[in-house]
């Protein structure tokens, strides 16, 4: 698969030695099935890739020396390893991505759209903003995750399908806005 972004994550050892595997982030290949009634199943093939924002953060309180030891460097930009940002995107993240034709998605501004709702371990709901964009590449339909990151309250945004996002790409017709 030929694209744009990153498409294998390489691990990042931290200053301990511990090694931080991240390949459940490394770019894939998504079906989404779309079943009307009235009309004969539609299938979208999406290829799926993930910003170091999903794992990274700078936080100001972390020292000069806090943040070079902990610095993972991307291909387009450096920034500090998250070990919060890390764990939930293991944890949820790929499973949001997989389910987005059931998830609820909203406008998250600047031409992009986000999932927000998780269960967590004890099964109550939280918000993990996860913003995406949707368009084409190399006439393949794309995701790219930009970020990924806890909140504590629902962030706004006007709903939208993500069928109607899938079918426009795929039409050539502009993308849902707000």
């Amino acid at each position: 698969m030929k694209i744009d972004e990153v498409e294998k994550w390489r691990p990042f050892t931290d200053v301990e030695g511990i090694t931080w595997d991240l390949s459940f982030l490394d770019a894939h290949e998504v079906l989404y099935t779309h079943h009307c009634e009235d009309k004969p199943d539609r299938v979208y093939k999406f290829i799926v890739s993930y910003s170091f924002h999903c794992f990274c953060k700078d936080y100001p309180e972390q020292s000069e020396d806090k943040k070079m030891a902990l610095m993972y460097h991307s291909p387009k930009e450096s920034r500090p390893f998250c070990k919060n940002r890390y764990r939930l995107a293991q944890r949820y993240l790929k499973d949001m991505i997989l389910s987005l034709d059931r998830q609820r998605i909203i406008h998250a501004g600047y031409g992009s759209y986000a999932v927000i709702d998780v269960l967590n371990d004890e099964g109550e709901r939280c918000y993990y903003h996860v913003p995406f964009r949707a368009f084409r590449e190399r006439k393949k339909l794309r995701i790219h995750v930009t970020s990924a990151y806890p909140v504590d309250a629902k962030p706004g945004g006007g709903k939208v399908g993500f069928f109607v996002i899938a079918r426009n790409l795929l039409a050539g017709k502009p993308l849902p806005h707000p």
